[in-house]
């Protein structure tokens, strides 16, 4: 017994205790690997036999040390993840750049495509033509719709169709997907549809003990929220970001939609069963908001006698490729606009905030997509240039959605009315 306790006492002067939490040796550097269950471990001492107060000392400094490595490989950790949840994505998405800058436009040794050099916009222009000549066969009475959907599409805004069910929101939207070779994706929004749904989220893989992002809906070209309005207010919020910045946020990381990507919502009327009033912050995300109505008679028969087949967009071939669209819509952000056209505009948006019958007016981001949507206009025209006429032409459609009367019971015809009366009172330039 007194043999072993000389052992002990021999062995507590030659090591330094280190908790078992320790796994690096406090010398060395060295890794290594605990094997025993007892609560400490003991490592010999380089120097020789310390003293007891050396030891305990040495064991302090040493608890220390491991305590300030573990804070700084925290710090170092939550550094990393906030530098990667605020970066920008990669690649430019071209939502912010101005509309006339020096950036915007081309060089004189650039290969961007313009109207007057350039033989694949002109070709472009004919394969738009023809995508206008197909929607019309599947669609019949309903050329102003296609023409401003087709506006929309090359000035990269979305569209809010809203009509009674039946009248051919969704067929229209998928039709024009089809004929572009576009990928798309439909949501069919309903009460109990989640944000995670549209944007996707982070699934826990057990295999590698990690989370793995999988990508939603909304990850494609063209996006068809059919009955958006069913959804419920914290799912129609999803849509906000993509819209505005083509780009959505999950879980702290932001992640670049499709290039190009263009959502077209349907939504019954207000005051139907089970649907819920987009608020105003989201409709001011959509470029035009249109109405399909009933087709007239003539072209409602021809729509029963010429169609042999239920679902007329699967059989519609493919009349442009996705690349043809992305140089189109790089020639739309180049069209000229006159100091005077553009003085045009503030003022048919100014005349809506002093209005005395409307609450709220029409925001900056309203006369900035009302000036794009012109110049998209203008290019499907064939011309590189905007007019006043353009501008009266879209008004209507671009800004009846933002603004807010002060009478109770108004509709988006009362809207249209009073916009109508503006562009009857302002002055066109000359």
């Amino acid at each position: 017994m007194q043999h072993d306790h000389e052992k002990k006492l021999k062995l507590q002067n030659e090591s330094l205790i280190i908790p078992r939490a320790a796994r690096t040796h406090w010398a060395t550097g060295r890794r290594f690997r605990f094997t025993c269950v007892d609560r400490w471990r003991t490592i010999p001492h380089p120097w020789g036999s310390p003293k007891k107060s050396e030891t305990r000392t040495g064991t302090i400094w040493i608890a220390l040390f491991l305590t300030l490595r573990v804070l700084t490989s925290k710090i170092s950790c939550m550094s990393r993840l906030r530098a990667r949840a605020y970066s920008r994505p990669t690649h430019a998405v071209y939502r912010g750049k101005p509309l006339n800058s020096d950036a915007a436009m081309p060089s004189e040794n650039s290969e961007s495509p313009t109207l007057t050099t350039s033989e694949t916009t002109g070709e472009a222009l004919q394969q738009i033509a023809h995508v206008r000549e197909a929607l019309q066969r599947v669609i019949r009475g309903k050329t102003d719709v296609i023409d401003s959907l087709l506006t929309a599409l090359l000035a990269e805004g979305s569209v809010l169709l809203e009509d009674v069910p039946g009248v051919g929101k969704t067929t229209l939207a998928k039709s024009l997907a089809s004929l572009l070779n576009l990928e798309f994706q439909r949501v069919q929004c309903t009460p109990d549809l989640l944000p995670a749904d549209i944007l996707g989220s982070s699934i826990f893989q057990p295999a590698t003990g990690t989370f793995e992002f999988r990508p939603g809906p909304v990850f494609c070209d063209l996006l068809i929220a059919d009955e958006i309005n069913r959804a419920s207010p914290r799912t129609q919020s999803a849509l906000l970001e993509a819209m505005a910045e083509a780009q959505v946020t999950i879980d702290g990381t932001r992640h670049a939609l499709h290039q190009p990507f263009l959502v077209i919502a349907t939504q019954n009327p207000s005051g139907f069963e089970g649907t819920y009033p987009l608020p105003e912050s989201q409709l001011d995300r959509f470029l035009f908001r249109l109405s399909m109505d009933y087709p007239d008679p003539e072209s409602e028969v021809e729509l029963l006698l010429d169609r042999s087949i239920d679902e007329p967009d699967f059989a519609l071939e493919p009349l442009m490729e996705k690349q043809r669209l992305i140089k189109l819509q790089e020639v739309v952000r180049q069209v000229e606009v006159n100091r005077k056209v553009a003085h045009y505009i503030v003022t048919l948006v100014n005349a809506t905030r002093r209005d005395t019958r409307v609450r709220i007016g029409c925001s900056p981001r309203g006369s900035k997509m009302l000036l794009r949507a012109a110049q998209a206009r203008a290019v499907l025209q064939g011309r590189q240039y905007v007019l006043p006429d353009d501008v009266q032409a879209l008004a209507v459609d671009v800004m009846s959605h933002r603004i807010s009367l002060r009478s109770s019971g108004i509709n988006s015809e009362d809207a249209a009315h009073v916009l109508r009366d503006v562009l009857q009172t302002t002055e066109v330039p000359v």
